[in-house]
C-alpha cells in the first residue's frame, strides 16, 4: 500500500504514543509525559499466549517464546528442541500493511544447558516519501528487526538463569535526506538480557501446583541514532518482574494466575521552561548506564509520577488435559504514560509434538484505538523428548 510521508509521520506518531514515545510533550506538562525511547517494537508482545494472558511471561511456566519474557525459562523446558512462529497484523485501525514476524527455538545442550535464539522482524509498510511542494522524493518499505541468542542454565532443582545477546537494525527512511540536507542511516545497537527464574511445588489445601517467581532486564544496551548529527535515542531498556500460580485442580484440569509489573530504566523527560530551562525533573540527556540508575528517581512529578510509570498485567490459563487452554488477561499504563489499557483473550491446542495458540485484544480506554481488534498467531513444534 503506497502512503504519503505525511501519513508515516501521523502513524509512528499515533504508534509512539501507544508504544513509549519518541516525542515529548511539553506543553501537557503535569498531564502528559510518556517516557521516550527508540526502537519500541522491541517491547510489543510477539507471542499468542502471552498476549492473549495481558501480556504477563516472566514467570509462567517455560514455553517455546521465553526469549522475549525471560530467558532463563528455557533451562526448565522438558523437550530437547522446538521451534515457534508468530505472526501479528499491527495497527490494522490505521493501515492495513504493518506486521510483526517472530521466529524463536531453543535446543537444550545437556540436563543443565539450553542455548536458544530468536528472529523478530517488523515492517511498516510500502512508504512513498514527499517533500514540502508534494514532489516524489523517494519510495521505501520501513523495517526494523532484532536477532537474539541466548544461554540458559540451572543452578539448582529450583533456580535458574540465564544471558542474551541482541542486535537491532532499525530502517525507517532508506536513507531519504532530510530537509536540513543531511542524509539518514538505518539506526544498529547492540543489547543484553540478564534474567533469573524461580520455581517451587507448593500445595493449596489439598490442590498441588507451583509457585514460580521471574526478573528480566532487557535490551540494556547503546543508544541509537538515524544521522550522523542527530542526537541518540535510547532503546526501551525495561524491567521485568512478576510471579505465577500454578494449581492443579485434578489430574486433568489446572489453572494459572499471573501477574507482570514493568518499568522502562530510561530517563523521564524534565518540565522545561523558557529557553529550554529544566524547571522540573533531570535532564534526560545522559548515558546509558546513568540513566538507568536515573530512571529510578528522575520523573519531573516526584514519588507518584514514578509510581505511574509501572506498567502491570494480569493473565488467566486454563488447561484441560494439556491439551486445551483458555487465556485470558488486561494490560495496564497510567494515562499519562501512555494510555494503553486493554483485554486480551485467547485460545490454545496441543496435539502431541505441534500446538497452536490465537489471541485477541479488545482496548478498554478511548473511544477509538489503534491497537484494537489485534490478533496474534502462533505455531509451536516440540521436535524432541527428554529421557
Amino acid at each position: 500500500m503506497k502512503k504519503s510521508f505525511a501519513l508515516l509521520t501521523i502513524t509512528l506518531f499515533i504508534f509512539s504514543t501507544g508504544v513509549f514515545a519518541q516525542i515529548t510533550s511539553r506543553e501537557l506538562a503535569g498531564q502528559m509525559n510518556t517516557i521516550q525511547t527508540a526502537v519500541p517494537f522491541l517491547t510489543i508482545a510477539p507471542d499468542s499466549r502471552a498476549g492473549a494472558m495481558g501480556d504477563v511471561g516472566v514467570a509462567t511456566s517455560p514455553d517455546l517464546n521465553s526469549m522475549h519474557w525471560n530467558p532463563a525459562k528455557y533451562a526448565f523446558l522438558e523437550n530437547d528442541m522446538g521451534v515457534s512462529i508468530s505472526y501479528s497484523p499491527w495497527l490494522r485501525n490505521l493501515v492495513n500493511d504493518i506486521n510483526l514476524a517472530y521466529l524463536t527455538g531453543f535446543y537444550r545442550l545437556d540436563d543443565q544447558q539450553v542455548i536458544a535464539g530468536a528472529l523478530r522482524y517488523f515492517s511498516l509498510g510500502e512508504i512513498i516519501f514527499t517533500d514540502f511542494q508534494g514532489e516524489y522524493a523517494g519510495q521505501h518499505t520501513p523495517n526494523e528487526f532484532a536477532i537474539s541468542a541466548a544461554y540458559s542454565r540451572i543452578f539448582s532443582e529450583r533456580f535458574s538463569g540465564a544471558l542474551a545477546f541482541r542486535f537491532i537494525r532499525s530502517d525507517l527512511t532508506g536513507g531519504t535526506v532530510t530537509t536540513g540536507g543531511g542524509e539518514t542511516r538505518a539506526g544498529t545497537s547492540f543489547a543484553v538480557d540478564v534474567s533469573s527464574y524461580y520455581t517451587q511445588p507448593v500445595t493449596l489445601s489439598d490442590k498441588d501446583g507451583d509457585l514460580s517467581f521471574g526478573i528480566n532486564i532487557s535490551n540494556i544496551g547503546d543508544k541509537i541514532s538515524y544521522t550522523e548529527n542527530q542526537e541518540e535515542d535510547f532503546i526501551p531498556i525495561n524491567l521485568r518482574l512478576g510471579t505465577a500460580l500454578k494449581i492443579d485442580l485434578d489430574a486433568y484440569n489446572s489453572m494459572t494466575f499471573a501477574l507482570d509489573l514493568n518499568k522502562l530504566l530510561v530517563p523521564t523527560t524534565p518540565y522545561f521552561g523558557d529557553n529550554d530551562t529544566i524547571l522540573r525533573g533531570l535532564n534526560s540527556d545522559v548515558g546509558v548506564v546513568q540513566g538507568i540508575f536515573q530512571s529510578f528517581y528522575d520523573a519531573p512529578g516526584g514519588f507518584q509520577e514514578e509510581i505511574n510509570e509501572i506498567m502491570y498485567s494480569l493473565g488467566m490459563e486454563y488447561w484441560y488435559r494439556e491439551q486445551f487452554a483458555i487465556r485470558a488477561g488486561y494490560f495496564h499504563e497510567h494515562q499519562n504514560k501512555g494510555n494503553r489499557k486493554y483485554a486480551t483473550l485467547g485460545i490454545g491446542l496441543k496435539l502431541n509434538v505441534f500446538g497452536i495458540d490465537f489471541s485477541y485484544l479488545v482496548p478498554t480506554a478511548g473511544r477509538t484505538n489503534p491497537l484494537a481488534n489485534t490478533m496474534r498467531f502462533t505455531l509451536n513444534f516440540d521436535l524432541g523428548n527428554t529421557n
